[in-house]
């Protein structure tokens, strides 16, 4: 057996208490495409950062060809050892496509750069590896495949023959990736490495021979492609927690009035998107990272601005991009990130939890202070909020009590729809069950809950989940599915 192109063993990587990789292996042969899954938060992300230089283990070793892994500081080693293809651009769009293949390295004369040999040498770069760009054209105005292409070929032309390749199809259509595929084959007969990262299973049978899969930042499995059936490949990903069926399924009323329908709605980043939650049901959205559903979440809190369709909350039509009418017209959130968008870390529990509703406790723009802190020591109490007081400032506070100061101001305004994206993420088990406790009680409260989330447990809440695939609903599980049939619908896994 050949030495491998790329070895990671016994990796272990600590971002202060939160353990992002406990047993993180990886074994890439030369020549080979091969796919690294595994659910949001399995240790992907983190994997290919110590891949690339990006990072350092706390623990374990990263070789390429039996040597070990170059200092962090010589980044012109790692460039000539590896190179990540992200979702998002790394090369500057307002430059040509040969400024881009030779940035900080243009060819000179008289110290001058000579732009005649620096579009010569980019156009036998392409030419070698078969990269059919216009190296005047601006990169900005390339294809999304095309721009893969040209990262791929800078890559290259430093000498690394190992790609990462993060989620590569997730802007593309059924053609383009098709063509992608074919240009990886092609390449792959050339020498090159490919560690391929995709939540479209179906893909990794297309164009990868090994799997390697990682859960709950563990290594699970590495197998060939041929010998793991979908279906293994997907209880690798779940755990053994597949045979385990949700706890008691409640029965929705579906004589419930309708509060919110959505109709035909559609953006950049979902498109003819309808679903209705009625009064008093819980509706999850799952899907991977770049399947649109926060963006369809935050739409529907004003946070963004569709290009087209409707959305009405109990007969009236909510105002998009507008979060302070959307507020008004009855709209909670918790928003996905509590540190950036649910708190103001400079002011006090009681100024977070109340801000939503400061118009109910005074009058002309005035706010009393003794009605704003028994407004706020209600929500404290009824949120199992571990504090001093409404007094105490919000940065005191530990993750998870952080975040029910998030759910407090959410229901705060007595929402007729409540809006959760990740509302457990980063906070301990005590603390989740409590923030999923309030799902319970808002359902029963007769609210409309939507929630948005990675989380399987999560999900488990609600009456019905919609899974969202490239923007688009794909598949509905009432409450009672199992974990592996829904991460078959997450993963674009076709079972039929």
């Amino acid at each position: 057996m050949s030495t491998p192109l790329v070895e990671a063993r016994g990796i272990v990587k600590r971002y202060g208490p939160t353990t992002a990789l406990a047993d993180g292996r990886l074994t890439v042969l030369p020549g080979e495409s091969h796919a690294l899954v595994g659910r949001n938060g399995a240790g992907k992300s983190t994997l290919v950062t110590l891949l690339t230089g990006l990072q350092a283990p706390d623990e374990g070793t990263v070789r390429f060809d039996g040597e070990p892994a170059p200092p962090l500081a010589d980044r012109d080693a790692w460039r000539r050892k590896v190179a990540c293809v992200y979702q998002r651009p790394t090369v500057v769009p307002e430059l040509t496509v040969a400024e881009n293949l030779f940035i900080n390295r243009q060819p000179l004369q008289r110290r001058f750069i000579s732009w005649r040999r620096l579009k010569a040498e980019a156009a036998d770069l392409l030419a070698a590896w078969d990269v059919h760009v216009d190296p005047e054209a601006r990169t900005a105005d390339l294809k999304v495949e095309d721009r893969q292409m040209v990262e791929i070929a800078r890559a290259l032309s430093f000498g690394a023959r190992f790609i990462v390749l993060d989620e590569p199809t997730a802007q593309l259509d059924n053609r383009e990736i098709e063509r992608l595929f074919s240009r990886m084959r092609a390449l792959q007969k050339s020498g090159v490495t490919f560690l391929f990262i995709s939540h479209h299973l179906q893909e990794v049978y297309e164009v990868c021979q090994t799997v390697t899969v990682l859960r709950d930042a563990r290594w699970i499995t590495t197998a060939p492609v041929a010998d793991l059936p979908r279906a293994g490949l997907v209880e690798a990903m779940a755990g053994e927690s597949i045979a385990e069926q949700a706890g008691h399924v409640r029965e929705v009323d579906v004589s419930a009035p309708v509060l919110l329908d959505v109709r035909g709605l559609t953006s950049q980043s979902y498109e003819d998107v309808d679903l209705t939650v009625r009064r008093g049901e819980v509706v999850g959205l799952a899907g991977s990272s770049a399947s649109g559903k926060i963006e369809l979440a935050e739409s529907l809190t004003g946070l963004h601005k569709p290009s087209g369709g409707t959305a009405r909350l109990d007969g009236q039509r909510l105002p998009f991009g507008d979060v302070q009418a959307t507020l008004k017209a009855g709209v909670g959130c918790v928003p996905r990130d509590r540190h950036t968008q649910g708190l103001v870390i400079g002011m006090t529990i009681g100024d977070n939890a109340t801000m939503s509703v400061l118009d109910r406790l005074g009058r002309f723009g005035f706010v009393g202070t003794d009605r704003k802190r028994g407004f706020a020591t209600e929500l404290i109490e009824r949120l199992d909020i571990h504090a001093e007081g409404p007094d105490q400032p919000v940065s005191d506070l530990s993750g998870g009590n952080a975040q029910k100061v998030v759910m407090a101001r959410a229901l705060a305004s007595d929402p007729r729809l409540l809006v959760l994206i990740n509302p457990t993420a980063g906070v301990d088990v005590k603390s989740k069950e409590s923030l999923l406790a309030r799902v319970d009680t808002a359902r029963d409260d007769g609210t409309a809950v939507l929630v948005v989330s990675d989380e399987l447990d999560d999900l488990r809440r609600c009456d019905r989940v919609l899974v969202l695939f490239h923007g688009r609903v794909v598949a509905e599980h009432p409450a009672g599915w199992r974990d592996h049939e829904l991460i078959a619908s997450i993963e674009g896994v076709d079972h039929g």
